[in-house]
């Protein structure tokens, strides 16, 4: 029995061995063809340098020196070219036309020298005609004027004269409005003209930016860059100062609003009006009436009726009281 197994234990050592060797051979036959054809792709990428400088002299021996090709060129001529020297481009301006074009050229040049000739003498017969018309018509409007009644000129002048009268019945202020909106002088306020009243009335709010203020509609303290003016309803508001208006608009807050420009960086800003006179861009005179005082706003219901009243330099806020008269 344990001869049996070390016949068989021997067995497959050498079914093993034999199978190992068989499997080495296998892979240096592989190794050994695939090395082969590798060197041999080398073999054809590989250039041969001496096959390319002996071909490089085969070409530059079978190349004709220049001193050859002087020569041929010289045996050719220029004779034997395809170029005719006499032809030229359409569009050169040196192109030599045949006789028969050129005839046609000066036929085409005289008859236009011709139009040009009669369009310039139809020209001159217009002109002439029209100018006989003119004289025909000053001649016939010149008797017209001579044979005019004496009538006709009288009553020419009486129109003028009633003109002139209508003219001077202008009333005075008319004629102001109409000089106020038309001469447009430079604006120049100066601090110590100082500001007159707007309304007559007393100030129900005055003004403060260096502490809050307490406003009775709102129930709230803020700061108040202007005066607020009590008026009645109606009144008519003058205007400060001489200046332009530059704003007509209407302000939740504080109602229609005028803004008008006195010079210097100084500006007036009018509140709480209605059946405003002025617009944008009129000049306006001191004392002349800007518009009316309307109703307060619902920011002023317990305040009542009022205006108000904004003076500012270089848009900063100032106190309007320190520049009333």
């Amino acid at each position: 029995m344990a001869r049996r197994n070390r016949n068989s234990i021997r067995k497959e050592r050498i079914i093993m061995l034999a199978s190992s060797v068989f499997v080495l051979a296998a892979l240096t036959v592989t190794g050994v063809y695939v090395r082969n054809n590798n060197r041999a792709e080398r073999e054809d990428y590989v250039l041969d340098f001496e096959a390319i400088e002996k071909n490089g002299t085969d070409v530059a021996d079978n190349m004709m020196s220049a001193e050859e090709l002087d020569t041929l060129f010289a045996e050719v001529g220029t004779d034997d070219l395809d170029y005719d020297p006499s032809f030229q481009e359409a569009n050169s301006q040196h192109v030599e036309n045949t006789g028969e074009e050129a005839g046609l050229r000066t036929r085409l040049s005289q008859e236009k020298e011709n139009d040009k000739k009669d369009e310039k003498d139809e020209k001159e017969v217009t002109e002439k005609e029209d100018t006989d018309k003119e004289k025909k018509e000053s001649a016939k409007k010149s008797e017209s004027k001579k044979s005019e009644p004496a009538e006709k000129k009288e009553e020419d002048q009486e129109a003028g004269m009633f003109d002139e009268t209508v003219d001077t019945a202008m009333s005075g202020d008319v004629q102001a409005e109409a000089i106020s909106t038309t001469v447009q002088p430079d604006l120049d306020f100066q601090e110590e003209e100082g500001l007159v009243w707007p309304i007559v009335g007393d100030v129900l709010i005055n003004y403060s930016m260096d502490r809050t203020i307490f406003f009775p509609t709102l129930e709230q303290y803020k700061y108040n860059p202007a005066i607020v003016i009590a008026a009645a309803q109606g009144e008519t508001i003058s205007a400060a100062a001489d200046g332009r208006v530059t704003s007509v608009s209407y302000d939740p807050t504080i109602g229609n609003t005028v803004v008008m420009d006195l010079g210097n960086g100084y500006e007036l800003t009018y509140g709480q009006l209605e059946n405003i006179t002025v617009s944008e861009g009129s000049y306006v005179n001191v004392g002349d009436g800007i518009g009316t005082v309307a109703a307060p706003t619902k920011y002023y219901s317990i305040e009542g009726t009022n205006v108000y009243f904004k003076l500012t330099k270089d848009g900063e806020p100032i106190n309007p009281m320190s520049r009333l008269q």
